[in-house]
């Protein structure tokens, strides 16, 4: 699998949901998207985006997985687990505690199931998730303008 770093510019919301139908529509059961960048990024808006893209019901909700960790969903291409692990990271920098709560949250073995996760504040943690990300995807604001940059196969 060929890997690429590419970056999108994103002026508007709209671009951000653009590029959640861009990704959504490369992934398969048993994927991990990894979405890492500061509080406001727009982290739980791209993921809503692919959700849809996957086939969320727009009358379902979308609930942020702050404090669940994870929300499911059913998709006419398999579950999608949602993830969000900022509760997870231990402010003293303890790793290991932050790895033995994310295995226990079976997110590695839901993927081995075809599961496919989007998963945010996970960079660092990809064994814990079950291997390499399929997508990584880092989102920032500077001076007022927002970007992907995405590292990922072609």
């Amino acid at each position: 699998m060929a890997e690429t770093l590419f970056e999108v510019p994103l002026p508007t919301r709209r671009a951000t949901a653009r590029l959640g139908g861009e990704l959504a529509s490369k992934l398969s059961q048993g994927d991990l998207v990894l979405l890492s960048g500061d509080l406001g990024a727009g982290k739980t808006f791209l993921a809503r985006a692919m959700a849809r893209a996957l086939g969320v019901p727009t009358e379902q909700a979308i609930a942020s997985p702050t404090f669940a960790l994870v929300q499911e969903y059913e998709t006419p291409r398999g579950v999608l687990l949602h993830c969000d692990l900022y509760r997870l990271l231990d402010d003293g920098g303890d790793r290991t505690k932050t790895s033995a709560e994310i295995r226990r949250l079976g997110l590695a073995e839901r993927r081995a199931e075809g599961g496919i996760l989007i998963v945010e504040w996970g960079e660092g943690f990809e064994r814990d998730l079950g291997g390499a990300a399929s997508f990584d995807v880092r989102l920032t604001v500077e001076r007022g303008a927002r970007k992907a940059t995405i590292r990922g196969r072609t």
